[in-house]
C-alpha cells in the first residue's frame, strides 16, 4: 500500500512544494531557525493554499479510486494483518511519507502566514487524515483490508514531525530515504520492478531508511560546529523475493534461496535546510531535496550476527 502512497506524495510535493518552501525565506521562523513566531496571515495565499490542498486532497483519493481500487473486488469494512511482510520495511516507508506529507502542509501553512504551532497542528491533521483514508479504501478492498500496523505508522510519522515543532520549533531530526539497485529485483520483476524507477518504489531490499539527527541543535548556541552535519541512524533489509516468505520457483523457473535479514546503520549526513545561502531558488530546492541521505561511509550491523563498513554507502 504504501506503493500508492508514495505516488501521491510525489504529486503533492511537484505541484505544491516549491512556493511553500519560501516560508525559509519569506517568514521570520522556519523549522532550521526557531525564531519567535510573529507573522501575519496572508489571506489570499491561505485561500490559494486550501484551494490546492482541497483539489489535490480529493483528486488523489479519486485517481487512486478509478485507477487501482475499482479494478479489484470490493467487500465490507474488515482489517488485515500484514506486519509479517517485508521486515516492516513498507512500515518504515509509511513513516517517512507521513513525516513529509506533514511538512509540506506546515510548511504551505507558514507560507501564508498562519502561526508556528496552528501551521504544524493543521499540517499533521492533513496528512493524518489523508493517510487514513487510504487505509480505509484498503479497508473495503477483499484483495487487503485496514491495516493496523500501516496506521500506526502513518500516525507514528505525523507525530514525528508535529511533536519536535511543538516542543523545540524546529526538526533536529529528520526521516530520510537511500536507494541502491539489488540482484533481488530480476527474480521478481513484477513485485519489485523492471526498471531503476520501479526499483526505487518497489525494491525494499535496495531502500534504506534513515533517521538524521542533527548534532549542532543539541550544542550551545555559541558552538562553532558546523550546523549543517548530521549523524544518521539507518534501517534496512534484505533477501526478500515475497513479502513475508521467499518462494522456491516462480513460472517454473527457480529463485534462488536468500537469507532474509534486517541491517542497521550509522552514518554521517548533510542537512541541506542549514546550509547558509542568501538564495532564495537554491534554499527551495535544498529543501525539496532534503528527504534524500547523501552518501557517506557507514557502519552495518545485521541479524546474521555481521558487521560490516561500507566506504561509500547509499
Amino acid at each position: 500500500m504504501f506503493k500508492r502512497s508514495i505516488c501521491a506524495i510525489v504529486i503533492i510535493i511537484m505541484l505544491t512544494g516549491i512556493k511553500p518552501c519560501g516560508a525559509f525565506t519569506l517568514e521570520p521562523d522556519s523549522t532550521a531557525t526557531g525564531v519567535n513566531d510573529t507573522s501575519k496571515i496572508h489571506k489570499g495565499r491561505l485561500a490559494g493554499v486550501l484551494a490546492a490542498q482541497g483539489t489535490l486532497y480529493f483528486a488523489t483519493l479519486a485517481g487512486l479510486y478509478f485507477a487501482w481500487y475499482q479494478d479489484y473486488p470490493q467487500s465490507s469494512f474488515h482489517f488485515f494483518n500484514d506486519d509479517n511482510e517485508w521486515m516492516l520495511m513498507d512500515k518504515v516507508g509509511h513513516a517517512t511519507t507521513a513525516y513529509y506529507i506533514t511538512m509540506i502542509g506546515y510548511h504551505s501553512y507558514r507560507w501564508a502566514g498562519v502561526p508556528d504551532k496552528q501551521s504544524a497542528l493543521y499540517g499533521s491533521l492533513l496528512s493524518f487524515s489523508y493517510l487514513l483514508n487510504i487505509e480505509l479504501l484498503d479497508g473495503f478492498s477483499s484483495e487487503w483490508g485496514f491495516s493496523v500496523g500501516d496506521f500506526t505508522a502513518n500516525t507514528v510519522g505525523c507525530l514525528l514531525f508535529l511533536g519536535q515543532q511543538l516542543g523545540w520549533k524546529e526538526q533536529r531530526f529528520a526521516m530520510k530515504y537511500s536507494f541502491h539497485q539489488t540482484t533481488y529485483a530480476q527474480y521478481r520483476p513484477d513485485l519489485l520492478g523492471d526498471n531503476l524507477i520501479q526499483n526505487m518504489i518497489k525494491d525494499y531490499n535496495g531502500q534504506t531508511y534513515w533517521l538524521s539527527g542533527n548534532i549542532s541543535t543539541f550544542l550551545p548556541k555559541t558552538s562553532k560546529f558546523p550546523k549543517w552535519i548530521n549523524v544518521a541512524f539507518g534501517y534496512g533489509a534484505e533477501g526478500m523475493t515475497g513479502a513475508s516468505s521467499n518462494p522456491d520457483t516462480l513460472n517454473h523457473q527457480t529463485i534462488p534461496y536468500t537469507d532474509r535479514y534486517r541491517q542497521f546503520y550509522l552514518s554521517m549526513d548533510v542537512d541541506f535546510t542549514r546550509i547558509p545561502t542568501r538564495s532564495k531558488p537554491l534554499k527551495a530546492l535544498l529543501m525539496i531535496f532534503s528527504f534524500i541521505k547523501i552518501p557517506f561511509p557507514a557502519l552495518e550491523y545485521n541479524t546474521l550476527g555481521q558487521f560490516k563498513f561500507h566506504p561509500f554507502y547509499y
